[in-house]
């Protein structure tokens, strides 16, 4: 290996850690306050990036019948909890964020099949329409058990994925699809090496992000309230935070970013209806690398997923998937002995 095969190597590495990278940061963010470890994150993304081919070619995304069956699902289990608590004057709010609310992107998105050649506009409606799948989902599937165990929790976002693939399978066949690419340009950088448009784009859009993300949880009051409830619930309820609109808002900013990677990584990929299952499960590493609670060490740990598989796939493409996943392996070792080591002493200071 010569230094400009380990130069492309690393460059591509940090871009799919830079996807890696931000769906980590919504695995966290939607487990750290609900408890929900989030399997299907991946196949909305791999719904964004469909939808959007969709629009190119010209074709109503299959995703606005699936957003629309949702928000009727949603909206028919909202009404019925009011009905339960005769809470009736909340059913016009109701009837607005679970029925119309999901509606809107919907709408865009069938008004500029055909119509439009923009880019940017295509790119907004895909992410647009992807975003309530997770909110309706979660109110459908999540929210009434909100309080089982993480293994319940975790069972039943397992099968909302098998849905979500078979769904894909109906909606978009088995065939794989692969966007226009964002810009042709090259950036030049010393020697003989270049940067391409397409990875330098992914990569700020992760720096640009999680910079977003981290001034939102630091300093806006919103952030605070979602980072009180990732701490202690019942402390979070007890000073006025509703730990179900906390959880609708989490679900709410995982559906964005997931609509954002869908399109980052389908002018680079072929995206198939099943493509998002190896996406969640390799940010998952990440996010494991992290412990599921720290920012920052998920991005580390994303970045180093990222690079482990780029440099495995020169080295042996069979066995890359195994080098990827074999990383859980030394970091639950580590992990479970720190944590040995803590409990150790939480009793000793007890004693």
């Amino acid at each position: 290996m010569d230094w400009e095969v380990a130069y492309m190597l690393t460059v591509d590495g940090l871009s799919n850690g830079a996807v890696y990278l931000l769906a980590g940061i919504g695995l966290v963010m939607v487990f750290s306050v609900t408890r929900v470890i989030f399997v299907p994150f991946g196949d909305v993304a791999a719904f964004a990036a469909l939808s959007l081919a969709s629009l190119q070619a010209g074709v109503v995304p299959p995703t606005i019948g699936l957003v629309i069956v949702l928000a009727v699902v949603a909206l028919a289990v909202e009404m019925v909890s009011l009905a339960r608590t005769h809470a009736w004057r909340n059913i016009p709010r109701a009837i607005a964020c679970w029925g119309v609310a999901p509606l809107v992107p919907c709408l865009l998105a069938w008004s500029i099949v055909g119509r439009t050649d923009s880019m940017l506009i295509q790119i907004a409606a895909a992410v647009l329409l992807v975003t309530p799948i997770i909110p309706l989902i979660a109110r459908i599937a999540l929210q009434p058990i909100a309080d089982a165990s993480s293994l319940i929790l975790l069972i039943v976002s397992l099968s909302i994925h098998f849905l979500f693939v078979g769904l894909g399978l109906l909606f978009f066949g088995p065939e794989g699809f692969r966007t226009e690419s964002f810009t042709d340009l090259d950036i030049a950088l010393f020697g003989n090496f270049t940067l391409s448009g397409q990875v330098a784009l992914t990569i700020a859009v992760a720096i640009v992000l999680s910079i977003m993300f981290y001034l939102f949880f630091e300093f806006t009051l919103t952030g605070k309230a979602l980072r009180a409830t990732s701490v202690n619930r019942v402390g979070a309820r007890i000073v006025g935070i509703r730990p179900v609109k906390t959880a609708t808002l989490v679900y709410l900013f995982a559906s964005i970013l997931a609509g954002m990677i869908g399109v980052l990584i389908s002018p680079v990929n072929t995206i198939y209806y099943d493509s998002g299952f190896m996406l969640g499960l390799k940010a998952f590493v990440g996010a494991i690398i992290g412990g599921m609670v720290s920012y920052p060490l998920t991005m580390v740990g994303s970045l180093a997923v990222g690079i482990v598989e780029s440099f495995s796939s020169f080295w042996n493409g069979a066995l890359k998937e195994v080098i990827v996943f074999g990383l859980l392996i030394p970091v639950l070792m580590v992990r479970s002995v720190l944590t040995a080591h803590d409990e150790d002493s939480n009793e000793e200071i007890d004693e």
